[in-house]
């Protein structure tokens, strides 16, 4: 299985590969994971490959990538793999010997719609050619929801609409901590599309702290500066457990998100839900969280500032996101995953 250790995939294919029967190798591209993750991949007995190929969304341009599709054909092909799992789906145009099955959690083709609304750049339209290309190779392709899978289905002409696979998270330790009177987003700020403007400017009209954990600067050098938010920078999984556990009002502002596990690591800590009114978190989460129009900056702060001020409903709302949480677990995200890879197997089989 392919993997990286810049975002939520890592989480995914740890996680994955922990809960499922199968004997799996975690072939990783990109930046190389740091001693934390590296540590996490060995207590969970998962073995690491690490390519130093790139990443497709950090290339600029095709030749880098179809170079590391090659590449992940000849590794798959030297260790005798009974089944390839890419998570990068641009991957896909190579020639594997073995089924495939392709995972799409985001690519550009849907970002560029999702947070800029315009005709893609010309100068990139290469990537999602690419990955328009990997998801037809494949055998199976797979998306974390059904909003997601409809998604990509349409953007890229898909023949199938790809079979949604919830993810699922083994909940975080949690500590014993005080309650915090305030909110909180975990992610990557930098990215555009979780619209950390919108909450910056959220924060500013709230009279309590919105904490904001994660990456300022990106891998390519994109960049956030908030005035308002409480940004602390990238954190280790244990500081983020100790502010979750602390429970507070739980906000994402994003205006595409293929599934999200922040939400549902705070889902599992029973942290109350403010979340954009976007398909794939009305799919997941209608009935267990507060929707506010995406880019509603008072809407955000007025739903995160009723909460605070309603100890009551604030705690309703955290055990209710806690009972939808438990819905999204790492083993029925392998059962629903072996299950294709048996379908992708026997495909292959009868074929040949």
């Amino acid at each position: 299985m392919t993997t990286d250790a810049v975002g939520g995939v890592w989480q995914y294919s740890l996680e994955l590969a922990a809960a499922s029967e199968a004997r799996m190798v975690l072939a990783v591209l990109g930046p190389a994971p740091d001693p934390e993750q590296r540590a996490a991949a060995e207590a969970a007995g998962v073995t690491l490959v690490d390519t130093g190929l790139p990443l497709d969304w950090l290339s600029h341009g095709p030749q880098p990538v179809l170079a590391a599709a090659d590449a992940m054909a000849r590794l798959a092909r030297d260790m005798a793999a009974d089944l390839v799992h890419l998570n990068a789906p641009a991957l896909a145009v190579a020639r594997f010997d073995q089924p495939v099955v392709a995972v799409n959690h985001g690519c550009l083709g849907t970002w560029w719609e999702a947070a800029r609304g315009a005709a893609l750049d010309p100068a990139l339209a290469w990537l999602p050619d690419l990955v328009g290309q990997g998801l037809r190779a494949a055998d199976r392709v797979v998306a974390p929801t059904r909003a997601y899978a409809e998604a990509t289905g349409r953007r890229y002409g898909l023949p199938l609409v790809p079979v949604a696979v919830h993810n699922g998270r083994t909940p975080m330790p949690l500590p014993k901590a005080r309650p915090f009177h305030g909110a909180l987003t975990v992610g990557r700020l930098w990215d555009e599309a979780k619209d950390t403007a919108t909450l910056d400017a959220a924060a500013a009209l709230l009279d309590a702290p919105l904490v904001a954990i994660g990456a300022t600067r990106a891998p390519h050098g994109a960049a956030v500066t908030p005035a308002h938010l409480q940004a602390t920078g990238p954190l280790p999984a244990e500081i983020i457990g100790h502010w979750l556990a602390r429970r507070p009002v739980f906000v994402s502002a994003a205006r595409f998100e293929p599934f999200g596990l922040a939400v549902l690591e705070a889902a599992q800590a029973g942290c109350p839900l403010v979340l954009s009114d976007i398909p794939t978190f009305r799919e997941l989460w209608d009935g267990a969280a507060t929707f506010v129009a995406p880019g509603d900056a008072g809407g955000f702060a007025e739903a995160v500032g009723s909460l605070l001020a309603d100890p009551a409903c604030r705690a309703a709302q955290g055990q209710a996101a806690r009972l939808r949480a438990a819905l999204y677990t790492p083993a029925a995200t392998a059962a629903a995953m072996a299950e294709i890879y048996r379908d992708a197997l026997s495909i292959r089989t009868q074929a040949a």
